[in-house]
């Protein structure tokens, strides 16, 4: 195998690489095992010559089921009581879709309401006006 880059592949902070091979080379990296959150992969070549180069990507595992907050923003401020609405959804059978639970219920938003009571105004006017009342 002379002639060719090696290559080892780490993950997170291990000392040990998850594999060590001759480039080219395709791999599978399987989240599935990971815990949800920041990894990071660190992948070192060295070529024949014994020059090594890194590559570090960072990314983030979201295997488990999604969480969704509403009530409450990270940093907020706040007092007295709070309502706050959690949902939590996971991906489930990709070959099936089930639409219950897989969406998070949100209330109307105010400006939905302002809009609704401008309207109901409108209307109730230009009907007394109609009807002939002042």
């Amino acid at each position: 195998m002379e002639g060719k880059s090696k290559i080892r592949i780490f993950l997170d902070d291990s000392p040990q690489p998850i594999a060590e091979l001759t480039s080219p080379i395709n791999f599978e990296l399987d989240t599935r095992r990971l815990v949800d959150g920041p990894h990071t992969l660190k992948i070192v070549g060295r070529d024949p010559t014994g020059k090594e180069g890194i590559r570090i990507i960072p990314f983030i595992v979201r295997n488990g089921p999604a969480i969704e907050v509403e009530g409450i923003a990270e940093n907020a401020v706040v007092d007295g009581v709070v309502p706050v609405m959690v949902n939590a959804y996971g991906k489930g059978d990709q070959r099936l879709f089930l639409i219950e639970g897989s969406e998070t219920p949100q209330s109307i938003p105010s400006w939905v309401w302002v809009l609704i009571i401008g309207f109901a105004g409108w209307a109730l006017y230009y009907l007394l006006r109609y009807l002939g009342m002042p």
